[in-house]
């Protein structure tokens, strides 16, 4: 029998162009654009490497489903070319406009008890890249810090993500004021020689 969670997913996966519209829009990173559907996220790739983290991050919500430790970890549904499609999580609040790093004394109130654990394995194991920044985090209805972004790696950061960011094909995020609504917040900077400071509310994709 086909449950209704798996009707819904299958008219996303089916139907997502119809869903990624900008009253969805829920956040943008250098590789993937995020969009809410009811419970889920659908992460719509803007560079191949996108595709590429969506894989890891599918990959290894599974291998952490085998060992026991997917409670810390949003689950990926469904990936292909395009899109790839995961359990929503509100996402960590900005503070001044700008993600932080997790600190585990600092947001000790936040970490489920094997956070350390499966830290250590992220970094160890799957050669995860960025694992504090608080962007990568969202949080759970009981408050507890779960992994919502998490397919980059050291190797793909180093080896694909900085060529194609110095080159201005992907874009680095730089902390400056926007020059058309002024604020001090996080700007999209595509190579060393892109002077046009906007952010993404004013149309810098």
């Amino acid at each position: 029998m086909i449950n209704q969670e798996s009707i819904i997913l299958q008219d996303i996966i089916i139907n997502w162009e119809h869903y990624c519209i900008e009253d969805n829009f829920i956040g943008i990173g250098s590789t993937r654009k995020a969009f809410r559907v009811s419970n889920y996220v659908i992460k719509v790739n803007l560079h191949s490497l996108g595709h590429e983290q969506s894989k890891i991050e599918q990959e290894i919500y599974r291998e952490m489903v085998k060992r026991g430790y997917d409670e810390l970890f949003a689950q990926v549904y469904y990936t292909d070319k395009n899109i790839a499609v995961q359990r929503f999580y509100e996402p960590m609040e900005l503070i001044q406009n700008q993600s932080y790093e997790i600190d585990p004394v600092k947001h000790g109130h936040l970490i489920l008890e094997n956070y350390s654990d499966v830290f250590h394995m992220l970094d160890t194991e799957f050669d995860s890249f960025d694992l504090k920044d608080s962007s990568n985090y969202g949080l759970t209805h009981e408050n507890k810090l779960i992994f919502i972004d998490y397919g980059m790696t050291k190797k793909l950061y180093e080896n694909e993500w900085v060529p194609l960011a110095e080159a201005g094909i992907l874009p680095q995020i730089d902390f400056d004021y926007c020059r058309v609504c002024g604020e001090e917040k996080e700007i999209r900077i595509y190579g060393d020689d892109d002077t046009d400071k906007r952010c993404y509310a004013c149309g810098k994709q």
